[in-house]
């Protein structure tokens, strides 16, 4: 197995940068709307998802959960790695959590367009932002590029479904019922798209939906679960 944090990653939405500084202070410009710090991280994190026992569902992390964990020495590692990350982005203003996760829930609704994170889809914000994270253990976050994709809601045969569902016309009312509802943030591939992972280990900052962005946000879903699959390790901001 290739060990080259870049070898799994193949996108030009995507620039790599070597230190958090980089990662903090580049601006999204041309095509590019993810940026990674690739990075080979020290410790057992597996031994800490473990030792949460987390069996389904998704629970957030606290300092204070951690450092109760009885670990051994690589899990001690992966603990202040874990900790350091947090506090690294704390400093510079942002809230970050960190999520042990045994399953999402799904989209249980009828409808022609899922919202759950299983689905490719962008965040959103009033204001300007960008998404922070990492996956320490288990399947990682995936990307893809934005011209492997449409908008759901830009599909002719969903859009009807929508409008039936809406009852009205395609209007502004119309545009503020997909936006109050999320369905204009999923997106559906198109046949032959590849996904990127975004690795184990790695922190990124990707580009959101907000008002006058200078790129197209970034597509990604969380991945999908596996039998057998174990709790993924999620730090996200």
């Amino acid at each position: 197995m290739d060990t080259n944090p870049r070898a799994f990653i193949e996108s030009h939405r995507i620039r790599f940068v070597g230190s958090f500084e980089e990662l903090i202070e580049t601006r999204f410009a041309g095509d590019v709307n993810a940026l990674c710090w690739p990075r080979r991280l020290p410790g057992d994190f597996q031994e800490v998802a473990d030792r949460l026992q987390a069996e389904e569902g998704m629970t957030t992390i606290g300092d204070e959960d951690l450092r109760g964990l009885a670990l051994g020495p690589a899990g001690s590692v992966a603990r202040e790695v874990l900790i350091a990350d947090q506090a690294l982005l704390r400093d510079h203003g942002l809230d970050p959590t960190l999520d042990c996760i045994a399953g999402y829930p799904r989209d249980d609704a009828t409808g022609p367009v899922p919202t759950d994170v299983y689905s490719f889809h962008v965040d959103s914000a009033a204001v300007r932002a960008d998404t922070f994270l990492c996956t320490y253990v288990g399947r990682a976050t995936e990307g893809l590029s934005n011209e492997m994709a449409v908008r759901r809601v830009d599909v002719a045969e969903t859009r009807e479904q929508l409008l039936k569902l809406y009852g009205g016309p395609d209007d502004e009312e119309f545009a503020a019922y997909l936006s109050e509802r999320c369905f204009d943030l999923h997106y559906w591939p198109f046949v032959g798209a590849e996904p990127y992972t975004f690795g184990i280990g790695n922190l990124w900052r990707i580009a959101i939906a907000y008002p006058d962005c200078p790129v197209l946000p970034c597509i990604h879903r969380a991945p999908p679960r596996m039998a057998g699959d174990r709790p993924r390790l999620l730090l996200i901001s």
